[in-house]
Protein backbone atom coordinates (compact mmCIF):
# COMPACT_ATOMS: atom_id res chain seq x y z
CA UNK A 1 0.00 0.00 0.00
CA UNK A 2 2.78 2.25 0.53
CA UNK A 3 4.70 1.65 -2.25
CA UNK A 4 1.56 2.44 -4.54
CA UNK A 5 0.68 6.09 -2.58
CA UNK A 6 4.44 6.51 -3.72
CA UNK A 7 3.65 5.53 -6.89
CA UNK A 8 1.03 7.77 -6.82
CA UNK A 9 3.02 11.30 -5.47
CA UNK A 10 5.77 10.31 -7.84
CA UNK A 11 3.34 10.22 -10.89
CA UNK A 12 1.19 13.72 -9.90
CA UNK A 13 4.76 15.25 -9.46
CA UNK A 14 6.22 14.56 -13.06
CA UNK A 15 2.17 15.66 -14.44
CA UNK A 16 3.11 18.99 -12.64
CA UNK A 17 6.34 19.26 -14.17
CA UNK A 18 4.95 18.44 -17.18
CA UNK A 19 2.00 20.93 -17.41
CA UNK A 20 3.71 23.59 -16.15
CA UNK A 21 6.77 23.03 -18.28
CA UNK A 22 4.07 23.01 -21.44
CA UNK A 23 2.84 26.06 -19.95
CA UNK A 24 6.16 28.23 -19.50
CA UNK A 25 8.64 26.41 -21.85
CA UNK A 26 8.05 29.64 -24.37
CA UNK A 27 10.06 31.73 -21.85
CA UNK A 28 13.00 30.57 -23.26
CA UNK A 29 13.08 32.25 -26.27
CA UNK A 30 11.82 35.57 -24.33
CA UNK A 31 13.77 39.10 -24.82
CA UNK A 32 14.50 41.78 -21.83
CA UNK A 33 11.43 43.62 -21.55
CA UNK A 34 13.66 46.39 -20.28
CA UNK A 35 11.06 47.20 -17.14
CA UNK A 36 12.77 46.63 -14.17
CA UNK A 37 15.43 44.24 -16.07
CA UNK A 38 17.81 47.59 -17.29
CA UNK A 39 18.11 47.86 -13.37
CA UNK A 40 18.27 44.43 -12.09
CA UNK A 41 20.57 42.91 -15.26
CA UNK A 42 20.75 44.79 -18.58
CA UNK A 43 21.68 47.41 -17.43
CA UNK A 44 23.39 46.52 -14.12
CA UNK A 45 27.19 47.00 -14.03
CA UNK A 46 27.57 44.68 -10.75
CA UNK A 47 25.36 42.56 -11.42
CA UNK A 48 27.20 42.07 -14.95
CA UNK A 49 30.78 41.51 -13.45
CA UNK A 50 29.32 38.17 -12.28
CA UNK A 51 30.28 36.34 -8.97
CA UNK A 52 33.45 38.87 -7.79
CA UNK A 53 34.51 39.43 -4.14
CA UNK A 54 33.57 43.19 -5.36
CA UNK A 55 30.28 42.35 -6.86
CA UNK A 56 29.03 40.12 -3.79
CA UNK A 57 29.90 42.62 -1.17
CA UNK A 58 27.88 44.98 -3.36
CA UNK A 59 24.84 42.48 -3.60
CA UNK A 60 25.04 43.07 0.56
CA UNK A 61 25.46 46.33 0.71
CA UNK A 62 23.05 47.40 -2.31
CA UNK A 63 19.53 48.91 -2.37
CA UNK A 64 19.30 49.46 -5.71
CA UNK A 65 15.60 48.89 -6.55
CA UNK A 66 14.31 49.96 -3.76
CA UNK A 67 14.89 46.56 -1.72
CA UNK A 68 18.00 44.87 0.28
CA UNK A 69 17.66 41.40 -1.26
CA UNK A 70 21.34 40.19 -1.46
CA UNK A 71 20.35 36.43 -2.33
CA UNK A 72 18.29 37.84 -5.34
CA UNK A 73 21.42 39.60 -7.11
CA UNK A 74 23.38 36.57 -6.46
CA UNK A 75 21.71 34.54 -8.54
CA UNK A 76 21.12 37.06 -11.23
CA UNK A 77 24.89 37.27 -11.24
CA UNK A 78 24.90 33.69 -11.51
CA UNK A 79 23.17 33.62 -14.34
CA UNK A 80 25.51 36.16 -15.90
CA UNK A 81 28.19 33.84 -15.18
CA UNK A 82 26.13 31.38 -17.33
CA UNK A 83 24.11 33.38 -19.89
CA UNK A 84 25.75 36.44 -20.48
CA UNK A 85 22.95 38.87 -21.37
CA UNK A 86 20.71 35.97 -23.37
CA UNK A 87 18.31 36.81 -21.60
CA UNK A 88 16.78 33.17 -21.82
CA UNK A 89 18.84 32.17 -19.41
CA UNK A 90 17.57 34.19 -17.10
CA UNK A 91 13.80 33.27 -17.81
CA UNK A 92 14.80 29.43 -17.83
CA UNK A 93 16.24 29.92 -14.34
CA UNK A 94 12.82 31.75 -12.96
CA UNK A 95 11.03 28.80 -14.84
CA UNK A 96 13.13 26.08 -12.43
CA UNK A 97 12.27 28.44 -9.37
CA UNK A 98 8.70 28.03 -9.97
CA UNK A 99 8.94 24.57 -10.84
CA UNK A 100 11.27 23.92 -7.56
CA UNK A 101 7.99 26.07 -5.78
CA UNK A 102 5.22 24.04 -7.38
CA UNK A 103 6.66 20.13 -5.94
CA UNK A 104 7.42 22.29 -2.56
CA UNK A 105 3.93 23.01 -2.50
CA UNK A 106 2.79 19.56 -3.14
CA UNK A 107 5.11 17.82 -0.98
CA UNK A 108 4.77 20.45 2.07
CA UNK A 109 0.90 20.23 2.10
CA UNK A 110 0.99 16.86 1.76
CA UNK A 111 3.24 16.42 4.27
CA UNK A 112 1.11 18.29 6.54
CA UNK A 113 -2.38 16.61 5.84
CA UNK A 114 -1.48 13.44 4.36
CA UNK A 115 -3.80 14.50 1.52
CA UNK A 116 -2.03 12.97 -1.98
CA UNK A 117 -4.85 14.55 -4.57
CA UNK A 118 -6.24 17.52 -2.67
CA UNK A 119 -2.35 18.65 -2.01
CA UNK A 120 -1.95 17.70 -5.71
CA UNK A 121 -4.79 19.62 -7.43
CA UNK A 122 -3.84 22.94 -4.96
CA UNK A 123 0.01 22.49 -6.44
CA UNK A 124 -1.31 22.33 -9.73
CA UNK A 125 -3.40 25.49 -9.50
CA UNK A 126 -0.77 27.26 -8.01
CA UNK A 127 0.93 26.26 -10.78
CA UNK A 128 -0.95 27.03 -13.96
CA UNK A 129 -2.78 30.02 -12.77
CA UNK A 130 -2.44 33.02 -15.19
CA UNK A 131 -2.05 35.40 -12.05
CA UNK A 132 1.32 33.58 -11.29
CA UNK A 133 2.41 34.36 -15.18
CA UNK A 134 4.17 37.76 -14.55
CA UNK A 135 6.38 36.43 -11.68
CA UNK A 136 7.65 33.38 -13.64
CA UNK A 137 8.00 35.23 -17.47
CA UNK A 138 9.58 38.44 -15.71
CA UNK A 139 13.27 38.31 -15.10
CA UNK A 140 12.87 41.42 -12.50
CA UNK A 141 10.68 39.51 -10.78
CA UNK A 142 13.39 36.65 -9.83
CA UNK A 143 12.79 37.57 -5.73
CA UNK A 144 9.77 36.92 -6.36
CA UNK A 145 10.37 32.57 -7.25
CA UNK A 146 12.97 32.80 -5.24
CA UNK A 147 12.20 34.01 -2.28
CA UNK A 148 8.92 32.04 -2.55
CA UNK A 149 11.36 28.69 -2.54
CA UNK A 150 12.95 29.55 0.64
CA UNK A 151 9.02 30.55 2.20
CA UNK A 152 8.09 26.87 1.41
CA UNK A 153 11.28 25.48 2.81
CA UNK A 154 10.66 27.09 6.08
CA UNK A 155 7.54 25.66 6.34
CA UNK A 156 8.97 22.33 5.53
CA UNK A 157 11.40 22.85 8.25
CA UNK A 158 8.98 24.19 10.16
CA UNK A 159 7.41 20.83 9.66
CA UNK A 160 10.24 18.37 10.82
CA UNK A 161 10.64 21.02 13.82
CA UNK A 162 7.34 20.11 14.81
CA UNK A 163 7.61 16.35 14.76
CA UNK A 164 10.50 16.50 16.54
CA UNK A 165 11.34 19.93 18.05
CA UNK A 166 15.33 20.32 18.88
CA UNK A 167 17.63 23.61 19.33
CA UNK A 168 19.32 22.40 15.94
CA UNK A 169 16.08 21.99 14.14
CA UNK A 170 14.88 25.09 15.08
CA UNK A 171 18.62 27.05 14.31
CA UNK A 172 17.82 25.52 11.32
CA UNK A 173 14.23 27.30 10.53
CA UNK A 174 15.37 30.50 11.58
CA UNK A 175 18.33 30.29 8.83
CA UNK A 176 16.22 28.84 6.29
CA UNK A 177 13.98 32.02 6.84
CA UNK A 178 16.53 34.46 6.86
CA UNK A 179 17.49 33.54 3.82
CA UNK A 180 14.20 33.81 2.85
CA UNK A 181 13.90 37.69 3.77
CA UNK A 182 17.17 38.26 2.06
CA UNK A 183 15.64 37.33 -1.10
CA UNK A 184 12.70 39.75 -0.86
CA UNK A 185 11.08 40.65 2.54
CA UNK A 186 7.75 39.06 1.49
CA UNK A 187 8.18 36.84 4.21
CA UNK A 188 7.41 39.25 7.24
CA UNK A 189 4.36 37.58 7.11
CA UNK A 190 5.08 33.58 7.39
CA UNK A 191 5.40 33.58 10.97
CA UNK A 192 1.69 34.60 11.22
CA UNK A 193 1.07 31.54 8.31
CA UNK A 194 2.97 29.30 10.68
CA UNK A 195 0.55 30.08 12.99
CA UNK A 196 -2.67 29.13 10.94
CA UNK A 197 -0.57 26.07 10.36
CA UNK A 198 -0.66 25.61 13.88
CA UNK A 199 -4.27 25.44 14.09
CA UNK A 200 -4.95 23.54 10.63
CA UNK A 201 -3.74 21.31 9.59
CA UNK A 202 -1.09 20.66 12.56
CA UNK A 203 -3.56 20.90 15.16
CA UNK A 204 -1.10 22.45 17.92
CA UNK A 205 -3.64 24.89 19.46
CA UNK A 206 -6.25 24.45 22.27
CA UNK A 207 -8.47 26.64 20.13
CA UNK A 208 -9.60 24.02 18.35
CA UNK A 209 -8.01 20.03 18.44
CA UNK A 210 -10.34 19.02 16.63
CA UNK A 211 -8.65 20.87 13.28
CA UNK A 212 -6.05 17.86 13.56
CA UNK A 213 -5.56 15.96 10.60
CA UNK A 214 -3.67 12.63 10.11
CA UNK A 215 -1.35 14.34 8.55
CA UNK A 216 2.32 12.90 10.13
CA UNK A 217 3.12 16.25 11.29
CA UNK A 218 -0.47 16.64 13.46
CA UNK A 219 1.02 14.99 16.17
CA UNK A 220 2.45 16.99 18.68
CA UNK A 221 0.36 18.40 22.01
CA UNK A 222 -2.02 21.37 21.58
CA UNK A 223 -0.41 24.39 23.10
CA UNK A 224 -1.80 27.75 24.14
CA UNK A 225 -1.46 30.65 21.72
CA UNK A 226 0.69 32.65 23.73
CA UNK A 227 3.15 29.93 23.84
CA UNK A 228 2.85 29.48 20.21
CA UNK A 229 3.64 33.00 19.89
CA UNK A 230 6.72 32.83 22.57
CA UNK A 231 7.71 29.59 20.01
CA UNK A 232 7.73 31.98 16.87
CA UNK A 233 9.05 35.20 19.09
CA UNK A 234 12.65 35.46 17.29
CA UNK A 235 10.56 34.91 13.43
CA UNK A 236 8.78 37.79 14.38
CA UNK A 237 11.76 39.88 15.40
CA UNK A 238 13.51 38.74 12.69
CA UNK A 239 10.20 39.74 9.80
CA UNK A 240 10.15 43.23 12.39
CA UNK A 241 13.35 44.60 11.52
CA UNK A 242 12.85 43.01 7.48
CA UNK A 243 9.76 45.55 7.95
CA UNK A 244 12.06 48.61 9.07
CA UNK A 245 14.47 47.62 6.09
CA UNK A 246 12.30 47.65 3.20
CA UNK A 247 10.77 51.08 4.67
CA UNK A 248 14.35 52.64 4.75
CA UNK A 249 15.31 51.25 1.65
CA UNK A 250 11.33 52.29 -0.11
CA UNK A 251 11.75 55.55 1.31
CA UNK A 252 15.58 56.07 0.26
CA UNK A 253 14.71 55.00 -3.34
CA UNK A 254 11.40 57.54 -3.83
CA UNK A 255 9.01 55.19 -4.47
CA UNK A 256 6.50 55.47 -0.92
CA UNK A 257 3.80 57.58 -1.82
CA UNK A 258 3.04 60.68 0.50
CA UNK A 259 -0.38 60.77 2.21
CA UNK A 260 -0.47 63.95 0.20
CA UNK A 261 -0.66 61.93 -2.83
CA UNK A 262 -2.46 58.97 -1.34
CA UNK A 263 -4.42 60.35 1.67
CA UNK A 264 -5.14 57.69 4.66
CA UNK A 265 -8.67 56.93 3.66
CA UNK A 266 -8.20 56.54 -0.07
CA UNK A 267 -5.48 54.27 1.29
CA UNK A 268 -8.18 52.04 3.69
CA UNK A 269 -10.94 52.18 0.95
CA UNK A 270 -8.89 51.02 -2.37
CA UNK A 271 -7.38 47.93 -0.21
CA UNK A 272 -11.31 46.64 0.32
CA UNK A 273 -11.96 46.88 -3.10
CA UNK A 274 -8.45 45.39 -4.03
CA UNK A 275 -9.28 42.43 -1.93
CA UNK A 276 -12.15 41.52 -3.74
CA UNK A 277 -10.71 42.47 -7.35
CA UNK A 278 -7.87 39.96 -6.57
CA UNK A 279 -10.31 37.14 -6.01
CA UNK A 280 -12.36 38.24 -9.33
CA UNK A 281 -9.20 38.33 -11.18
CA UNK A 282 -8.35 34.36 -9.20
CA UNK A 283 -11.73 33.40 -10.89
CA UNK A 284 -11.67 34.45 -13.78
CA UNK A 285 -8.09 35.70 -15.11
CA UNK A 286 -8.75 37.81 -17.97
CA UNK A 287 -7.31 41.16 -18.98
CA UNK A 288 -4.25 40.91 -16.97
CA UNK A 289 -1.20 43.32 -17.40
CA UNK A 290 2.20 44.26 -16.26
CA UNK A 291 0.68 47.79 -14.94
CA UNK A 292 -2.70 48.78 -13.25
CA UNK A 293 -2.95 52.59 -13.10
CA UNK A 294 -3.84 53.54 -9.64
CA UNK A 295 -7.94 54.52 -10.07
CA UNK A 296 -7.83 56.93 -6.95
CA UNK A 297 -11.33 57.30 -5.26
CA UNK A 298 -13.51 54.30 -5.74
CA UNK A 299 -17.41 54.95 -5.13
CA UNK A 300 -18.46 54.92 -1.61
CA UNK A 301 -21.03 52.31 -2.29
CA UNK A 302 -18.78 49.85 -3.79
CA UNK A 303 -15.90 51.15 -0.86
CA UNK A 304 -19.27 49.61 1.48
CA UNK A 305 -19.84 46.56 -0.15
CA UNK A 306 -16.12 45.13 -0.60
CA UNK A 307 -15.78 45.78 2.95
CA UNK A 308 -19.56 44.27 4.22
CA UNK A 309 -18.64 40.83 1.91
CA UNK A 310 -14.68 40.70 3.56
CA UNK A 311 -16.08 41.00 6.98
CA UNK A 312 -19.25 38.60 5.98
CA UNK A 313 -16.43 35.88 4.58
CA UNK A 314 -14.36 36.14 7.98
CA UNK A 315 -17.21 35.82 10.66
CA UNK A 316 -18.28 32.79 8.44
CA UNK A 317 -15.22 31.47 8.43
CA UNK A 318 -14.78 31.79 12.28
CA UNK A 319 -18.28 30.20 12.65
CA UNK A 320 -17.28 27.35 10.65
CA UNK A 321 -14.17 27.05 12.38
CA UNK A 322 -14.71 23.52 13.28
CA UNK A 323 -16.57 21.94 10.70
CA UNK A 324 -14.00 23.38 7.79
CA UNK A 325 -11.16 24.83 9.77
CA UNK A 326 -9.08 24.69 6.57
CA UNK A 327 -11.48 27.75 5.12
CA UNK A 328 -10.52 29.31 8.62
CA UNK A 329 -7.15 28.90 7.18
CA UNK A 330 -7.39 29.72 3.80
CA UNK A 331 -8.94 32.83 4.22
CA UNK A 332 -6.99 34.46 6.83
CA UNK A 333 -3.85 33.00 4.78
CA UNK A 334 -4.86 35.24 1.76
CA UNK A 335 -5.81 38.10 4.25
CA UNK A 336 -2.79 38.21 5.84
CA UNK A 337 -0.29 37.63 3.12
CA UNK A 338 -1.39 40.27 0.91
CA UNK A 339 -1.98 43.09 3.70
CA UNK A 340 1.67 44.34 3.32
CA UNK A 341 0.73 44.47 -1.07
CA UNK A 342 -2.57 45.83 -0.73
CA UNK A 343 -2.01 49.68 -1.13
CA UNK A 344 -2.33 50.65 2.61
CA UNK A 345 1.70 51.41 2.35
CA UNK A 346 2.00 52.85 -1.03
CA UNK A 347 4.85 51.55 -3.42
CA UNK A 348 4.56 53.74 -6.41
CA UNK A 349 1.40 54.33 -8.39
CA UNK A 350 -0.13 51.29 -9.50
CA UNK A 351 -3.18 50.61 -8.09
CA UNK A 352 -2.77 46.22 -8.47
CA UNK A 353 -0.23 43.90 -9.57
CA UNK A 354 -0.15 40.38 -10.76
CA UNK A 355 2.57 39.26 -9.11
CA UNK A 356 1.40 40.45 -5.33
CA UNK A 357 -0.50 36.98 -5.62
CA UNK A 358 1.89 34.63 -5.84
CA UNK A 359 2.13 33.75 -1.79
CA UNK A 360 -1.47 35.29 -1.03
CA UNK A 361 -3.55 33.23 -3.69
CA UNK A 362 -2.20 29.85 -2.17
CA UNK A 363 -4.70 30.49 0.66
CA UNK A 364 -7.57 30.73 -1.51
CA UNK A 365 -6.53 27.34 -3.41
CA UNK A 366 -6.41 25.44 0.07
CA UNK A 367 -9.91 26.30 0.85
CA UNK A 368 -10.94 25.29 -3.13
CA UNK A 369 -8.71 21.80 -2.54
CA UNK A 370 -10.18 20.98 0.36
CA UNK A 371 -13.73 22.42 0.24
CA UNK A 372 -14.74 21.34 -3.11
CA UNK A 373 -14.84 17.56 -1.78
CA UNK A 374 -16.66 18.48 1.57
CA UNK A 375 -19.55 20.21 -0.16
CA UNK A 376 -20.02 17.25 -2.16
CA UNK A 377 -20.28 14.93 0.84
CA UNK A 378 -20.92 11.13 0.23
CA UNK A 379 -22.27 11.45 -3.26
CA UNK A 380 -21.14 8.53 -5.19
CA UNK A 381 -20.15 10.16 -8.35
CA UNK A 382 -17.88 12.15 -6.68
CA UNK A 383 -14.73 11.15 -7.39
CA UNK A 384 -15.87 11.50 -11.24
CA UNK A 385 -17.62 15.00 -10.99
CA UNK A 386 -14.12 15.79 -9.30
CA UNK A 387 -12.33 14.65 -11.49
CA UNK A 388 -13.71 16.13 -14.78
CA UNK A 389 -14.19 19.58 -13.08
CA UNK A 390 -10.54 19.51 -11.91
CA UNK A 391 -9.52 18.23 -15.28
CA UNK A 392 -11.56 21.00 -17.26
CA UNK A 393 -10.63 23.83 -14.68
CA UNK A 394 -6.58 23.07 -14.69
CA UNK A 395 -6.92 22.87 -19.02
CA UNK A 396 -8.41 26.60 -19.27
CA UNK A 397 -5.99 28.00 -16.67
CA UNK A 398 -3.41 26.09 -18.29
CA UNK A 399 -4.40 27.07 -21.41
CA UNK A 400 -5.01 31.03 -20.34
CA UNK A 401 -1.54 31.17 -18.63
CA UNK A 402 -0.30 30.02 -21.80
CA UNK A 403 -1.63 33.03 -23.80
CA UNK A 404 -0.65 35.37 -21.22
CA UNK A 405 2.91 34.24 -20.74
CA UNK A 406 2.86 34.93 -24.61
CA UNK A 407 2.21 38.65 -24.10
CA UNK A 408 6.15 38.39 -22.37
CA UNK A 409 7.53 37.79 -25.58
CA UNK A 410 9.47 41.12 -25.84
CA UNK A 411 8.63 44.91 -24.67
CA UNK A 412 6.38 45.96 -27.86
CA UNK A 413 3.94 42.89 -26.95
CA UNK A 414 3.96 43.28 -23.86
CA UNK A 415 2.71 46.96 -23.47
CA UNK A 416 0.59 46.43 -26.45
CA UNK A 417 -1.21 44.06 -24.90
CA UNK A 418 -1.50 45.97 -21.61
CA UNK A 419 -2.64 49.24 -23.54
CA UNK A 420 -5.51 47.13 -24.94
CA UNK A 421 -6.86 45.79 -21.51
CA UNK A 422 -6.15 48.86 -19.38
CA UNK A 423 -7.63 52.70 -19.61
CA UNK A 424 -5.09 55.50 -19.12
CA UNK A 425 -1.93 53.23 -19.13
CA UNK A 426 0.48 56.28 -19.05
CA UNK A 427 3.00 54.06 -17.76
CA UNK A 428 2.26 51.33 -21.16
CA UNK A 429 2.40 54.35 -23.32
CA UNK A 430 5.47 55.68 -21.73
CA UNK A 431 7.43 51.97 -22.37
CA UNK A 432 5.62 51.41 -25.63
CA UNK A 433 7.38 54.52 -26.76
CA UNK A 434 11.29 53.14 -24.94
CA UNK A 435 10.82 49.83 -27.08
CA UNK A 436 9.97 51.36 -30.33
CA UNK A 437 12.33 53.57 -29.95
CA UNK A 438 14.67 50.81 -29.37
CA UNK A 439 14.05 49.61 -32.83
CA UNK A 440 14.28 53.63 -34.62
CA UNK A 441 10.70 53.78 -34.88
CA UNK A 442 11.50 57.77 -33.38
CA UNK A 443 8.41 59.40 -34.98
CA UNK A 444 5.46 56.16 -33.38
CA UNK A 445 7.98 56.84 -30.19
CA UNK A 446 6.72 60.70 -29.76
CA UNK A 447 3.60 59.72 -30.14
CA UNK A 448 3.52 57.85 -27.27
CA UNK A 449 5.62 59.56 -25.19
CA UNK A 450 2.94 62.59 -25.92
CA UNK A 451 -0.24 60.18 -24.92
CA UNK A 452 1.56 59.30 -21.61
CA UNK A 453 2.12 62.62 -20.98
CA UNK A 454 -1.71 63.87 -22.13
CA UNK A 455 -2.25 61.22 -19.16
CA UNK A 456 0.15 62.60 -16.75
CA UNK A 457 1.62 66.05 -17.97
CA UNK A 458 4.34 65.24 -15.02
CA UNK A 459 5.52 61.90 -15.81
CA UNK A 460 9.37 62.48 -15.19
CA UNK A 461 10.07 58.96 -17.16
CA UNK A 462 7.95 60.29 -20.23
CA UNK A 463 9.54 63.40 -20.45
CA UNK A 464 13.15 62.56 -20.31
CA UNK A 465 11.99 59.83 -23.04
CA UNK A 466 11.19 62.24 -25.01
CA UNK A 467 13.96 64.30 -24.36
CA UNK A 468 16.14 61.51 -25.89
CA UNK A 469 14.02 60.72 -29.07
CA UNK A 470 14.19 64.37 -29.64
CA UNK A 471 17.82 64.72 -29.48
CA UNK A 472 18.26 61.44 -31.68
CA UNK A 473 16.42 63.54 -33.82
CA UNK A 474 18.49 66.45 -33.95
CA UNK A 475 16.05 68.88 -32.65
CA UNK A 476 17.90 69.82 -29.17
CA UNK A 477 16.23 72.93 -28.46
CA UNK A 478 13.51 70.43 -27.90
CA UNK A 479 15.02 67.92 -26.12
CA UNK A 480 16.59 70.32 -23.74
CA UNK A 481 13.21 71.42 -22.57
CA UNK A 482 11.65 68.13 -22.13
CA UNK A 483 15.22 67.00 -19.87
CA UNK A 484 14.49 70.12 -18.09
CA UNK A 485 10.66 69.21 -17.28
CA UNK A 486 11.98 65.71 -16.34
CA UNK A 487 14.13 67.49 -13.92
CA UNK A 488 11.29 69.59 -12.67
CA UNK A 489 9.66 66.34 -11.99
CA UNK A 490 11.79 64.61 -10.32
CA UNK A 491 15.12 66.60 -9.21
CA UNK A 492 17.53 63.51 -8.54
CA UNK A 493 17.09 62.07 -12.15
CA UNK A 494 20.78 61.22 -12.53
CA UNK A 495 20.01 60.28 -16.24
CA UNK A 496 18.10 63.37 -17.22
CA UNK A 497 21.11 65.60 -15.68
CA UNK A 498 23.37 63.93 -17.65
CA UNK A 499 21.31 63.70 -21.05
CA UNK A 500 20.71 67.84 -20.21
CA UNK A 501 24.33 68.29 -20.06
CA UNK A 502 25.01 66.37 -23.05
CA UNK A 503 22.50 68.89 -25.03
CA UNK A 504 23.88 71.42 -23.67
CA UNK A 505 27.61 71.09 -24.56
CA UNK A 506 26.10 70.15 -28.34
CA UNK A 507 25.04 73.69 -27.72
CA UNK A 508 27.80 75.45 -26.88
CA UNK A 509 26.53 75.54 -23.25
CA UNK A 510 29.62 74.39 -21.68
CA UNK A 511 29.51 76.00 -18.10
CA UNK A 512 25.92 74.72 -17.90
CA UNK A 513 26.79 71.42 -19.09
CA UNK A 514 29.17 71.01 -16.49
CA UNK A 515 26.92 71.51 -13.60
CA UNK A 516 24.37 69.28 -14.95
CA UNK A 517 27.22 66.39 -15.00
CA UNK A 518 28.71 67.51 -11.75
CA UNK A 519 25.20 67.33 -9.88
CA UNK A 520 24.64 63.63 -11.60
CA UNK A 521 27.59 62.39 -9.83
CA UNK A 522 27.02 64.46 -6.39
CA UNK A 523 23.51 62.53 -6.20
CA UNK A 524 25.66 59.21 -7.84
CA UNK A 525 28.93 59.27 -7.57
CA UNK A 526 29.98 55.96 -9.11
CA UNK A 527 27.45 56.81 -12.24
CA UNK A 528 30.27 56.45 -14.72
CA UNK A 529 28.40 57.82 -17.80
CA UNK A 530 28.65 61.00 -16.21
CA UNK A 531 32.00 61.31 -15.34
CA UNK A 532 33.48 60.11 -18.48
CA UNK A 533 31.29 62.97 -20.10
CA UNK A 534 32.75 65.58 -18.19
CA UNK A 535 36.06 64.29 -18.48
CA UNK A 536 34.92 64.66 -22.54
CA UNK A 537 33.61 68.09 -22.33
CA UNK A 538 37.06 69.53 -19.91
CA UNK A 539 39.35 67.85 -22.83
CA UNK A 540 37.29 69.27 -25.68
CA UNK A 541 37.47 72.87 -23.63
CA UNK A 542 41.33 72.25 -22.50
CA UNK A 543 40.51 72.31 -18.78
CA UNK A 544 42.10 69.92 -16.43
CA UNK A 545 40.08 66.79 -15.47
CA UNK A 546 38.46 66.77 -12.26
CA UNK A 547 40.28 65.58 -9.01
CA UNK A 548 39.36 62.16 -7.24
Amino acid sequence: MASDKKKVILLLSLLLVVATLLVFHQVRGFEFVHYDDDVYVAGNRHVQAGLTLSSVAWAFSATDAGFWHPLTWLSLMLDYELYGLNAGGYHGTNLIWHLLNTLLVFFVFHRMTGAVWRSAFLAALFALHPLHVESVAWIAERKDVLSTFFWLLTMAVYIAYVRYPGRIRYLFLLLVFSLGLMAKPMLVTLPFCLLLMDFWPLGRTRFMTAARTDGEAGQAMPRGILSLLAEKAPLFVLAFLAGLLVYYTEERAGVLSSFDAFPLDLRIAHAFVSYLLYLGKAVWPVKLAVFYPHPGAWPPLLVALAAGLLIACTILAVRWHRRFPYALTGWLWYLGTMAPLIGLVQLGTQGMADRYTYIPLTGIFLVLAWGLPDILGRWRHKAVALSLAALIALSLLGGLAWRQTGYWRDAETLFRHALQVTDNNYLAHNNLGAALARVGKTAEALDQYRAALAIKPHYADARFNMGQSLAVSGRLAEAERYYRGALMSKPSFVEAHNNLGIVLAEQGKGEEARSHFLAALHIRPDYETAGKNLRLLLQKEGKPPPGP
